[in-house]
């Protein structure tokens, strides 16, 4: 079985929509009709922001949100269609996205339209962002540490483990004279590294953004997924699609738990971990976490031919 994966927040970076968007001219041609339909949508122009934007522009939350999960449906739509030609549609997945990513995997698991997807993504970077203005507050990545002692400190400070990585990280957020305060004394064999976000997301200062997301999906077509797709929540496979909406709403005041998500995967014994654009962020965490677990970082079209290569290699496909 192979992983495929959808990054989230802080996964962005400056043109990481370019490759994908000068590739031959029919694929080039349908990727920017997407874009176009997806911006209207969004009220975003996605194509500009993925590719001439700056760093600081796409860091927005309101903007990043959106435009990571658009990067990630349209490169999966560009895998699907190298695995079709390949003779290997119908390749056994477990699928897992991280914070937003989960949206994007949502739909890769079919249970929601990438246009639907999408929107939602637009919906909560834009209520996550208002709510931000409301509190002084931020997050911290604390990095090593055993997790028992991090934790503790985190509850001594009144602070939220947001993000349970795995692999040594945990994600700290709260109000920021809390986060100084771990700064300055961190726990044992720890250390804490500021994070560039807007405010405290995946904690209770989010709950506005929570209400509003709500009333969004409400309206969304909802089905169940196809395949086994992963909750943020606890790492457990997620079957129905009424319960799906729930818990994509409700994930935004939520730690989320990709330490419990990669637990699955170890246990569903997964061949190898394909990470859709921006990659690189889960595949690392695969990489520490799941030792001699293959991976590959779809970064550029030539990476999914390594994809390719890859399930033909693990299912016995032929060319």
């Amino acid at each position: 079985m192979i992983a495929v994966l959808a990054p989230g927040q802080g996964s962005q970076t400056p043109g990481m929509l370019d490759p994908w968007l000068s590739g031959p001219r029919a694929e080039r041609a349908e990727a920017e009709a997407t874009l176009a339909r997806w911006s209207e949508a969004t009220g975003l122009d996605l194509a500009r922001l993925g590719t001439t934007a700056g760093a600081d522009e796409i860091k927005d939350t309101a903007v990043t949100q959106p435009l990571v999960v658009a990067t990630s449906l349209l490169v999966h739509r560009q895998l699907l269609d190298a695995l079709a030609d390949a003779g290997l549609a119908d390749v056994p997945t477990v699928t897992a996205g991280h914070s937003v990513g989960e949206i994007a995997a949502a739909a890769v698991a079919g249970a929601l339209s990438a246009d639907a997807a999408v929107e939602l993504a637009a919906v909560r970077g834009r209520e996550m962002a208002a709510a931000c203005a409301l509190a002084d507050t931020g997050m911290s990545a604390v990095l090593g540490g055993a997790v028992d002692v991090v934790l503790a400190r985190l509850e001594e400070l009144g602070l939220d483990p947001a993000n349970r990585n795995g692999a040594g990280q945990v994600v700290a957020a709260g109000r920021l004279p809390a986060l100084t305060t771990l700064a300055a004394e961190p726990p044992e064999r720890a250390r804490v590294i500021p994070l560039a976000v807007a405010g405290a997301f995946h904690t209770r200062f989010m709950a506005p953004a929570e209400e509003a997301l709500r009333g969004h999906a409400d309206r969304l077509d909802f089905t169940d997924p196809s395949g086994a797709l992963l909750s943020n929540a606890d790492g457990g496979v997620v079957g129905d699609g009424g319960e799906l909406r729930r818990r994509l709403v409700a994930q935004v005041t939520l730690p989320v738990r990709w330490d419990s998500c990669m637990a699955t995967l170890a246990e569903r014994g997964i061949a190898a971990a394909v990470e859709l654009a921006p990659a690189g962020t889960l595949t690392g965490l695969v990489k520490r976490e799941l030792k001699g677990t293959r991976t590959i970082a779809v970064k550029k079209p030539e990476d999914l031919d390594a994809v390719v290569a890859l399930v033909r290699g693990i299912i016995g496909g032929d060319s």
